[in-house]
């Protein structure tokens, strides 16, 4: 895929059921209950279920996976969480999407600042990839 300044990468979109969330704790061992009880979600002021912001960090690092070339990879990567992505308790769960505009090739270094949304709703702010 090419990398040259000014490229639009994606969107890719990568949906998050109440599953994942599950899954990702037992991988991750963060089994905050904020992740997986609305009950307990709720008595601390969250709105719902929340999914782990390093999941979230995650699905748009597989996003920059995706559009790099053979041989390249990302060398840096860096986010803000900024706005929870509640995952409601059904089937269809929610769903993020990742789109990435390359704004720099400088010495063999590519910068690719990140837009990830949960809706209409920014959920990562200063997402920012270096591949090489």
């Amino acid at each position: 895929m090419s990398l040259e300044p000014g490229s639009e990468l994606g969107p890719l979109a990568y949906p998050i059921t109440r599953a994942d969330l599950v899954r990702y704790a037992g991988a991750s061992g963060d089994f905050n209950p904020i992740h997986w009880s609305d009950r307990v979600a709720m008595s601390v002021g969250l709105p719902g279920v929340l999914a782990h912001g390093m999941y979230t960090m995650a699905l748009a690092g597989r996003a920059v996976e995706s559009w790099l070339d053979d041989g390249q990879q990302v060398v840096e990567f860096a986010v803000r969480f900024t706005k929870p992505v509640l995952v409601p308790d059904d089937e269809a769960g929610t769903q993020i999407e990742v789109s990435g505009l390359v704004k720099d090739v400088t010495d063999g270094r590519t910068r690719i600042d990140l837009t990830v949304r949960c809706g209409e709703e920014k959920v990562l702010g200063m997402a920012r990839a270096f591949v090489a």
